[in-house]
């Protein structure tokens, strides 16, 4: 019995490690600092991917969100698992990163981009849904992106907050894009 308790002491200090690594990591990221960002990269590697490959959600949740924090491009891959996790709360933690890290690189998003329509119309988590919307705004604007986030908007079924994101990440493509989709 007392091994249960103690290996869940581990998981949450290793989560609170690698969630403050990040956040340190956002922060170096965010002065623009480096070489020091490559330096916690190197020294976080294997706790990140073994945290991603964990059983729990909690482990994982906190890795593909530590993805994005430490912008780590060659970590794309490890994204796309996460947005096939079986979490709302891994999906949504993928798709944060992603959103960050496509901020200036599109085809971030445009790599993604069947995945993130299908969470958007299909995701069984509404709050997983408009992150994915808000994905495809960083993404090209291409024009059936926008007639499937017009078709969100439009849908009475949905969301009003679906439908809001859906209208304003639509508009912003179309505007970026200067289509008359």
């Amino acid at each position: 019995m007392q091994q249960v308790p103690r290996f869940a002491a581990m998981v949450i200090v290793l989560l609170v490690n690698l969630a403050e690594a990040a956040a340190r990591a956002d922060e170096l990221a965010g002065n623009g600092a480096e070489r020091e960002l490559a330096d916690l990269r190197k020294e976080w590697a294997d706790e990140l991917e073994g945290a991603a490959r964990s059983q729990d959600y909690r482990e994982r949740a906190v890795a593909y969100r530590a993805v994005g924090q430490f912008r780590w491009r060659q970590k794309e891959e490890l994204l796309r698992r996460g947005l096939d996790d079986e979490s709302p709360a891994c999906r949504g933690s993928a798709l944060i990163s992603l959103e960050l890290l496509s901020r200036d690189h599109p085809s971030t998003v445009n790599g993604v981009r069947p995945l993130l329509h299908t969470i958007a119309t299909a995701d069984g988590n509404s709050a997983v849904r408009r992150l994915a919307i808000l994905c495809l705004k960083n993404g090209s604007p291409q024009r059936d992106t926008i007639v499937l986030l017009q078709g969100l908007a439009a849908d009475d079924e949905q969301d009003k907050e679906i439908r809001q994101s859906a209208d304003k990440v639509a508009a912003l493509l179309k505007k970026r894009g200067g289509s008359r989709a």
